[in-house]
């Protein structure tokens, strides 16, 4: 990927171009896409909470694309020009910088992580006619409003819990045991209130053998928890349910370590509890909560060439939903370049609509979108805090490791 905009070049007709091929002896089955090509990168505006409270996440995601070049160049892919802007965990801000970066000559937008920024960006690129490749973001909305620029290769919140549920059942069958009881935690912005409105609705469908006792929201900026987390060990809940981001999973597991609370399991749906700043700030005291998340598929021959390249590019870094999502959006968008042979944004959004990726990295599959612009065949996984490093304990067709059952008690680490 270029950091330059190429020169356009003037006076350069399909003749010549030919012509100059054929000096080298390449002209056999000139297409398109090569007239495409030799006019220079597609332009992908990324944008990303590189700064606030979700910036540790969203530099996370910044390592999927730092990675993706070698990968795409090996995979057949035309170069890709990465133009960068930060919402700084803004909704307003991230409907401004998406206007910027379109301004600038973006042909593609691909962000934005958090469902209330990515809400307000798909609503520019929309207006402006310009296709936008959701990475991560789960509130059904996004994909409900009949829009036909945006995409997105992510779960929403119903598909998240159907598979979360589905999972946790194949877990509970494995160790032969289950909780009873379960409080639910929350963070009360647009992803975590989707949840939270959701879980109600699907859970009798999925005949769960707990019920939940009490819910909890709470604010991802908030820096102490003692209160919240004080309540939910208060309704004596056998296992705890969290819908968290990064700094709220530290908070409230340095609380649980404080007022000596240790349930027989941390079932979380969301991001937080398995990112690498929680594995490395934590410790030993990071072992044991299960992640019920939009994962990656570690058998697959694209995981290892994605772990391989991480390994490399940031050593120590496990790869995660950040990384692999994030280059999948950018996989999207280089495959419909590809095809279309053409960075009209139209002929991008139509090549899209078409995409049947099979040689991918997430469970399922592969990528492919229905006419809502949804790719409604993703799988989510079940992974768990191992030794500060994650495995995949379900489903069994995309898992290399078994469950550890039930939580080792904080005060025994």
């Amino acid at each position: 990927m270029t950091s330059k905009t190429p020169k356009n070049s003037v006076g350069v007709s399909r003749r010549t171009v030919t012509a100059g091929l054929g000096a080298l002896g390449v002209t056999a089955g000139l297409a398109p896409f090569n007239i495409a090509r030799a006019a220079g990168p597609l332009k992908v505006g990324v944008l990303l909470p590189r700064s606030g409270y979700q910036a540790g996440i969203g530099q996370d995601c910044q390592r999927g694309v730092d990675i993706a070049a070698g990968i795409l160049k090996d995979m057949g892919y035309p170069e890709l020009q990465i133009i960068n802007a930060d919402t700084e965990t803004n909704v307003d801000v991230a409907r401004s910088r998406a206007e910027k970066l379109i301004g600038e000559g973006a042909q593609l937008l691909v962000g934005a992580f958090d469902s209330g920024q990515s809400s307000a960006i798909a609503q520019v690129a929309e207006q402006k006619g310009v296709p936008f490749v959701i990475n991560i973001a789960a509130a059904p909305p996004i994909t409900e409003q009949g829009y036909k620029f945006v995409f997105r290769n992510f779960p929403t919140a119903p598909m998240i819990l159907r598979d979360a549920f589905n999972n946790q059942k194949e877990i509970f069958a494995a160790v032969g045991t289950a909780p009873k009881t379960a409080v639910f935690l929350h963070v009360n912005d647009t992803f975590g209130t989707a949840m939270s409105k959701a879980i109600p609705g699907l859970m009798p469908k999925f005949d769960m053998p707990y019920k939940i006792t009490e819910t909890i929201a709470y604010d991802p900026a908030a820096r102490d928890l003692s209160v919240e987390l004080a309540k939910a060990k208060a309704t004596g809940a056998e296992a705890m349910i969290v819908v968290s981001r990064l700094n709220d999973a530290i908070l409230l597991t340095r609380e649980m370590v404080k007022q000596r609370w240790s349930p027989m399991a941390i079932l979380s749906m969301g991001p937080g509890w398995y990112e690498d700043q929680y594995l490395k700030t934590l410790g030993k005291l990071s072992d044991g909560p299960l992640s019920f998340v939009p994962w990656y598929d570690p058998n697959k021959p694209l995981s290892k060439k994605l772990e391989e390249a991480l390994a490399k590019a940031f050593p120590g870094v496990n790869l995660n939903t950040n990384h692999v999502y994030t280059f999948e959006a950018l996989l999207v968008a280089a495959d419909a370049y590809k095809r279309a042979g053409s960075s009209d944004p139209k002929a991008l959004a139509d090549a899209i609509r078409k995409t049947n990726i099979t040689n991918n990295a997430s469970p399922g599959p592969g990528i492919q979108f229905d006419a809502k612009g949804q790719n409604d065949k993703l799988l989510d996984s079940a992974i768990q805090n191992r030794g500060g490093k994650l495995v995949t304990v379900a489903p069994k067709v995309a898992a290399n490791a078994k469950p550890e059952w039930p939580l080792k008690p904080y005060n025994q680490r």
